[in-house]
């Protein structure tokens, strides 16, 4: 089993080139042996790989799926 702060890392690592998540609103914190994943994504889709993509690097730690599924409303655009 890895260190707590080794863990932090490789958790932030992920979250931030892993292509299931990246530019979501997705944060996260360790308590005791599970790993809390907060923020909020547009689909459940989204909260479903979020959850999945952490899976094979946090050990024997339960995820505890706390993500909003926050749909964008109808009418409301975004400029890119």
């Amino acid at each position: 089993m890895i260190g707590v702060e080794e863990l932090r890392n490789h958790i932030s690592s992920h979250l931030k080139t892993n292509a299931c998540v990246v530019g979501k609103n997705i944060g996260f914190e360790l308590r005791d042996h599970d790993v809390l994943l907060v923020g909020s994504v547009r689909t459940y889709f989204q909260k479903q790989m979020a959850q999945e993509c952490l899976r094979p690097i946090v050990d024997d730690r339960r995820i505890v799926n706390a993500l909003e599924v926050a749909p964008r409303q109808a009418g409301h655009r975004t400029t890119s």
